[in-house]
């Protein structure tokens, strides 16, 4: 260990470690989602090698940059994992349930410790008693694992977030002390460096500086040991005030870089340095083959910056075992704000596009063959453009439901359940904004299928049904829109139940509601069919919440239920993205956009084929179907000054399973629009979803035909 630290101190001379903190974070997060996950999916009695190699891997990766970077919790708990995981891979235990629970635990202590090191504040994580229990397993001893409520309750909260924040480096306190020396020259005035010491003291908060040569230069320079938290960066920008950037070098101090034992932020020391695993060296007994850590980015980088040729030999081996290598060169980490950016620009560029076809279309085609043309290719162009950046924002809903499995888990344990959780539609891709808001409303249906549609094994047994029961969770596309099904073969709702709470809160319920209208009573605010209170459920806070975030987001709700055979709740979601096809529709001087997703048939309409029904309602039969008609400039109040071209054509659109036929003036053509939020730069208006930027300038206003389906069934 001690040559592959002393060739550390090559490759790490002059880099400021700090740079890759983004990266390992980044890779911690996903090892510990994977580690989690394989965790949820084994078969205790009969394991598979390679699943146990995969998890040994998984916090091999986290432990090895977390050593490198310094953060010694981390590194501690990690190296404790890895013993009983080499253990179990070796086979010298067999896996328990226990040891299962016990590794998920520390998993969620180490998401909450790495989100510490990033800033995140809060106490420190007490994980005594978790090691304790790690030691205990890796011993042989069956103790039970105490339950660490505090790193539950940060894991859960860290759940939602990435463990990768947007600054390339923790917050001011997060990072790990750094013992460097700087040497300073030559200088033609080695007086010159008492400067530097003037100036790094006046900073508070810096760290300590001392001059290690005793303030007797030689050849001009002049050399001093700093402890820090600062980056390379930051010191070579404040010792240059005095000095040049070529005069300055900063070098790791003593036989490491930052490893050396007594070092600030040094990672505690191997109590067994022949532990498999544990050493950075090669060829330590039972070392797994080097993952793509960020500790082999490191050695990437520094050999590219023109390190020794031993390190860069030796930095390229490692690379080449890393089963991720590959990986890392087929995807490139871009942030959320970056992306956002261009998908402004390209709306920006769509709209610019529309308006140089408009105003093409008063040009000679014959004299502008070749202008003519362009701008054919350039509308083509636009539109692979707009759907290629569109789809780097669209995320897979497995990011969603990946979260499931380890809550169920913990939850069904809790309520003594047996629960098996089936995914279907992984692959279904929504937008990242809505992914990430539609996750809590998601979560409280989940629960609640656990807590109060499945029944205890032994209520399930004494019905006939299997003990363990299943809650699906389903996403597919339709239409304009997506559908996020979560049901349950449970008990389902109690009509009689639910009319009985209704009448005790003082709720008009009577007997003559239909089912979906008594489903419907659980949104009411407050409202619970819990017969007891209790940390899962039962206060009164829930569906009420549920509908009125999905509502916020354009979306509904639908509930369908058998008592004793379970329930369903679809959530339909627009996929409301920022550039999307559209249909423009005139209605006296106003145009009007509808999302092409919702048209089904446009036609001509004569006045005597529109019926009148209930005195005000109108609706029209067509194949068979009679569906109900809207005028749009009823609805909108368009004034009319060309009586002659009054509503003639019929515009059939879909959404929320249902059907509208609206009355418009003309059709003037399909096109890409661009979707501007109308609510932020004006306010809401009832039946519109949003605006667009034509391409003559004017703006036009796109049609919320979900509004307007149920305008019509009221």
């Amino acid at each position: 260990m001690g040559e592959m630290t002393s060739e550390g101190a090559n490759i790490g001379a002059g880099i400021d470690l700090s740079q890759f903190y983004q990266v390992f974070f980044e890779e911690a997060g996903e090892n510990l989602d994977r580690m989690e996950a394989q965790l949820l999916e084994i078969d205790i009695e009969a394991a598979d090698d390679e699943e146990l190699n995969s998890i040994f891997r998984c916090a091999h990766s986290v432990k090895g940059g977390a050593a490198t970077f310094g953060f010694a919790d981390v590194a501690e708990l990690t190296h404790q994992m890895e013993t009983l995981l080499d253990k179990l891979r070796r086979h010298e235990l067999t896996p328990t349930a226990p040891m299962v629970d016990v590794l998920l635990q520390a998993g969620d202590a180490l998401r909450a410790q790495l989100a510490r090191h990033q800033g995140a504040g809060g106490d420190a994580i007490d994980t005594s008693e978790l090691l304790v229990s790690i030691r205990a397993m890796s011993s042989g001893e069956a103790r039970p694992v105490a339950a660490l409520a505090k790193v539950a309750a940060v894991s859960e909260q860290l759940r939602d977030e990435p463990l990768a924040k947007p600054e390339a480096k923790p917050a001011a306190g997060a990072s790990p002390a750094r013992e460097l020396e700087v040497r300073v020259g030559p200088l033609k005035d080695p007086s010159q460096a008492n400067n530097l010491i003037e100036l790094f003291n006046e900073i508070t908060d810096l760290g300590t500086i001392e001059a290690i040569d005793g303030g007797q230069p030689s050849d001009g320079m002049r050399r001093f040991r700093v402890v820090t938290t600062s980056s390379d960066n930051d010191l070579l920008d404040l010792f240059t005030f005095h000095v040049s950037r070529d005069e300055v070098a900063l070098l790791p101090m003593g036989p490491g870089y930052g490893f050396h034992e007594g070092a600030p932020g040094a990672p505690a020391a191997d109590p067994e340095p022949s532990d498999p695993g544990y050493g950075f060296f090669d060829n330590a007994p039972g070392a797994p083959a080097a993952d793509a850590s960020a500790a082999g980015t490191v050695a990437k980088a520094d050999v590219a910056a023109g390190d020794t040729p031993k390190a860069a030999a030796r930095a390229p081996a490692r690379a080449d075992k890393a089963p991720a290598a590959a990986l890392e060169s087929s995807t490139l980490r871009v942030s959320v704000e970056k992306v956002d950016q261009l998908i402004n620009l390209v709306g920006e560029l769509v709209i610019t596009q529309a308006m140089l076809a408009q105003n093409s279309k008063q040009i000679d085609t014959a004299l502008y063959q070749q202008l003519v043309a362009g701008l054919a290719d350039l509308d083509r162009n636009t539109r692979d453009l707009q759907e290629s950046v569109m789809s780097i924002r669209m995320i897979p809903m497995s990011m969603v439901f990946s979260r499931f499995p380890r809550m169920l888990r913990d939850l069904a344990a809790k309520l003594g359940k047996k629960v098996e959780f089936v995914t279907q539609g992984e692959a279904t891709e929504l937008d990242k904004g809505l992914v990430e808001k539609i996750t809590d409303p998601l979560t409280h249906l989940v629960r609640n299928s656990c807590d109060h549609g499945i029944e205890s094994p032994a209520e399930r047994l004494a019905k006939g049904k299997p003990e363990h029961g299943t809650i699906t969770l389903a996403a597919s596309h339709q239409g304009g829109s997506i559908l996020i099904e979560v049901r349950d073969d449970g008990k389902g709702l109690s009509r009689a139940k639910l009319l009985s709470k209704a009448r005790e809160r003082g709720i008009d319920a009577p007997d003559s509601m239909t089912d979906a209208e008594v489903w419907s009573l659980i949104f009411a605010p407050g409202f619970s069919t819990a017969d007891v209170v209790t940390d899962v459920s039962g206060r009164g806070v829930g569906m009420d919440v549920v509908k009125k975030n999905i509502t916020a987001l354009g979306g509904t709700v639908e509930i369908d239920s058998a008592e004793g055979y379970g329930m369903s709740v679809k959530v339909r979601l627009p996929l409301t993205l920022a550039i999307m096809d559209g249909m423009s529709v005139g209605v006296g001087e106003e145009v009007y956009i509808l999302p092409l997703s919702s048209v089904i048939e446009s036609f001509q309409v004569q006045p005597e084929n529109i019926k009148t029904i209930g005195g005000s309602g109108r609706v029209i039969e067509v194949r068979d179907e009679f569906m109900p008609v809207l005028d749009l400039e009823q609805v909108f109040g368009v004034p009319r000054f060309d009586f002659e071209n009054a509503s003639g054509i019929m515009v059939v659109a879909e959404a929320e399973g249902g059907r509208v036929a609206l009355l418009v003036d003309q059709l003037l053509g399909q096109q890409q629009v661009v979707v501007k939020n109308l609510e932020a730069n004006y306010r809401r208006v009832n039946d519109i979803s949003g605006a667009t930027i034509m391409g003559d300038g004017r703006v036009a206003l796109i049609l919320d035909v979900g509004s307007l389906v149920r305008r019509s069934r009221h």
